[in-house]
């Protein structure tokens, strides 16, 4: 059994998926005051950010303690989560024909061990369908994304190549954390 810090129903989800006991529990960190110069580093930064704001409300002792962030980026730019439907279509237009990279960062820390890991998965998009866009953007799914971007969803349909994992894109790389717990 492990706690994963972390709202993200999706998490929950892959952790289910891959067969791993769990209590849900977080407590929040206010992301928007990471400056960071590339995706990598303000992954790490907001889940380090995370991970100590949890750790010190739950330790490590009782459960091992697991937190994750994940970013979008495309275009050279890091995506994070939109908030308007405005920003989340301006999101996602820079990720439509382009090559989208998710990178998701997480800690996991046991009495035993505490693995650090960073996995990245890139999509090599078609255009986005406008009208599908609208759709998508008119159903809120999008809300609380990184990105905008719901590869399991909307994207799906726009995927011509991945290259890496699709947990890691979904905010949580399970293939990794697997091979350790």
């Amino acid at each position: 059994m492990i706690r994963l810090a972390s709202g993200s129903s999706t998490r929950a989800f892959l952790l289910r998926e891959a067969g791993i006991e769990f209590i849900q529990e977080a407590i929040d960190f206010d992301e928007d005051a990471i400056i960071a110069s590339s995706p990598k580093n303000f992954v790490y930064q907001a889940t380090l950010g995370k991970y100590e704001v949890n750790l010190k409300e739950f330790g490590f002792e009782d459960y091992p303690l697991l937190v994750a962030d994940t970013v979008v980026t495309a275009q050279g730019q890091i995506l994070r989560k939109a908030r308007c439907t405005d920003d989340a279509k301006n999101i996602l237009m820079t990720q439509s024909g382009n090559i989208t990279s998710i990178v998701t960062c997480m800690i996991y820390h046991s009495k035993e061990k505490k693995i650090i890991d960073i996995s990245q998965t890139d999509y090599i998009f078609d255009e986005f369908d406008l009208d599908d866009l609208e759709d998508y953007l008119q159903s809120g799914e999008w809300r609380g994304k990184a990105g905008a971007c719901m590869v399991e969803g909307f994207c799906k349909q726009y995927i011509k190549e991945v290259r890496g994992f699709e947990s890691t894109a979904m905010g949580l790389n399970t293939e990794v954390l697997k091979a350790f717990i």
